[in-house]
């Protein structure tokens, strides 16, 4: 009798579940449905006019700068990787976790800190002309700092970490007496690289760059700034610009065809992915740099670490402390408090989200169910300024619709009700990374053993006091770190907040953009200072993650992170 009274019960929970993750993952394709919806239909179809005109610029350019990037990002990723992971050198154990901070600063900062010091009126160039007696740019060169090759630099110093850390964690986990054998039959420490750790790695590797790339297309800060028309420029000029949302949604589409093949590019790479048992003495053969190779590896880690982070960050204090009573009014603060609560609400409702769908696929581990839990994770995969787009059309619909309503029923208009406000942003912001905290919150409840479940049920519990009394607190780090990610990466969103914030409405993202558009890096510094502070969070996690099983929980972290389709 209880076996029968259990079973049409279970089945009624599991069909639950799968109905409350069908909810989630048809909420999360609403934006990307909308967009091609508008992109089919317009209001006014300007798509011939974009290919006659801009639109192959814009696909042109952002093919190159992604190439540009993936090149740097490679080489600078790849190669501090194997120099921690494989030499020995002095400071080896300062640049292994040194090498993340990058990570803390965004793209757009960093392109403003240098250009403020690289520009004809900066400093550097400034003293070049006072040491060599040059009285105009006509008797010298000097790079252009705000070009194409600019922001391909600025690019490459905050997005190799994404490189080095997979690469590094691929590394740690080759078996060390595969490159003995390779050692053994007369290859070089240049040739076993080349021919054994680097074609283990690649899949990782992949998984890296991909990420790189979609960060990539997600840039708006960077590439408008310095006047390189990429596709996510085209997209804001011919929304707000032309005032053509049908337009600027077509030029989304075709942003997206690039994100697909990086998505192919990323389940390739992962699907390839083997994990080998590492020997014991694995880590106790790292090649010893000697002379100038030992100085040629500080130099390179060392160029990496200073111009991703230090420079910025002295740059960034110097403004910030110089002038902090000016700066510190009560407007910042209310807009420091914004950026506060939007990333607080959607690293909330992310977690909350995230948790549903990884418990709700542990329950019910169908395929359909996997389907669907990894179609909510697109969003990772969309840049900021699509994801716009797709946000406003049903929020849009749905106002426009309410309103309508109570004109004819009651004759009152109640305008925007949600896409005027600031629930649009927190919106975008939960879609966009919920592919974070749920990554994060599914490889913890991974390592919970389903004995554990089994014998919650035989205990009487349903699921939703099992989730409550046994996985909530198992997976309590998950959750923490999902929503701490989640938390920064809301922090620095520019493009989707610009688009979508309502008027008057600043956050610590849009106060940066507006002050340092305007060549005015000092009013502007405080603000980045704190979203590069604010940055460190994850960089800590990550540098403590560097420990775990050698590597495996910096794969782990960053994996998390990937739109897993």
């Amino acid at each position: 009798m209880t076996v029968t009274a259990l079973a049409p019960r279970a089945n009624l929970s599991g069909l639950r579940w799968f109905f409350l993750v069908a909810g989630i993952a048809i909420l999360v394709a609403l934006p990307v449905l909308s967009i091609f919806w508008l992109a089919l239909f317009p209001e006014e179809n300007i798509w011939p006019h974009l290919l006659d005109t801009v639109l192959w610029h814009y696909v042109s350019t952002t093919l190159l700068l992604a190439f540009g990037v993936a090149v740097l990002t490679l080489v600078a990723g790849v190669g501090s990787a194997w120099l921690v992971s494989m030499c020995r050198f002095p400071a080896r154990r300062f640049f292994e976790w040194a090498l993340l901070l990058p990570f803390a600063v965004p793209a757009y900062v960093i392109a403003y800190v240098y250009t403020d010091l690289l520009e004809y009126a900066g400093p550097v160039q400034k003293a070049l002309r006072g040491w060599f007696g040059w009285q105009s740019a006509r008797e010298y060169w000097f790079p252009e700092i705000r070009s194409l090759g600019g922001a391909v630099a600025m690019l490459s110093l905050v997005f190799y970490p994404y490189v080095y850390m997979l690469a590094r964690a691929a590394f740690l986990e080759q078996c060390g007496s595969i490159r003995a054998a390779s050692r053994s039959l007369g290859c070089s420490p240049w040739q076993s690289f080349l021919r054994v750790s680097l074609p283990m790695a690649r899949p990782a590797i992949a998984v890296g760059l991909s990420l790189v790339l979609m960060e990539t297309l997600n840039d708006f800060g960077t590439v408008d700034f310095f006047a390189v028309r990429t596709l996510s420029v085209g997209i804001y000029d011919t929304w707000l610009s032309r005032g053509n949302l049908g337009g600027a949604a077509q030029i989304a589409c075709s942003t997206l065809l690039f994100v697909v093949l990086l998505i192919a590019l990323e389940r390739i790479g992962r699907a390839r992915q083997r994990h080998f048992v590492q020997s014991p003495t694995a880590n106790r053969d790292r090649y010893r740099l000697a002379g100038w190779r030992s100085l040629a590896a500080v130099f390179f880690c060392g160029i990496l670490l200073l111009g991703g982070f230090v420079i910025p960050l002295v740059v960034l204090a110097g403004y910030a402390l110089g002038n902090l009573s000016g700066y510190w009014t009560d407007a910042f603060v209310e807009i420091a408090r914004n950026s506060l609560l939007l990333s607080a609400a959607a690293a909330l409702l992310s977690v909350l989200l995230g948790l549903l769908l990884a418990y709700g696929k542990r329950l019910q581990p169908r395929r359909p169910v996997r389907l669907l839990v990894g179609f909510s994770k697109l969003g990772y995969a969309l840049p900021g300024a699509v994801m716009a787009i797709g946000v406003l059309i049903p929020l849009a619909g749905f106002d426009n619709a309410v309103d309508a309503l109570l004109r004819e029923q009651f004759g009152i208009s109640v305008g925007l009700l949600l896409s005027g406000s600031v629930f649009a942003i927190i919106f975008a912001y939960t879609v966009r990374f919920l592919a974070v905290s749920t990554g994060a919150i599914e490889t913890s409840l991974e390592k919970v053993t389903p004995s554990m479940d089994r014998a919650a049920r035989a205990l009487g519990r349903n699921s939703w006091q099992t989730l409550w009394a046994v996985h909530l607190p198992l997976v309590r780090a998950g959750l923490l770190t999902g929503g701490l990610v989640v938390f920064v990466d809301c922090m620095k969103e520019l493009p989707a907040t610009l688009l979508l914030r309502p008027f008057g409405f600043d956050t610590l993202a849009t106060y940066v953009y507006q002050f340092a558009a305007d060549e005015m890096l000092e009013r502007s510094a405080l603000g980045a200072l704190l979203i590069v502070l604010v940055g460190l969070i994850p960089v800590v996690l990550l540098s403590r993650a560097i420990g775990w099983r050698r590597g495996d929980g910096v794969a782990e972290l960053i994996e998390s992170e990937a739109p897993a389709i």
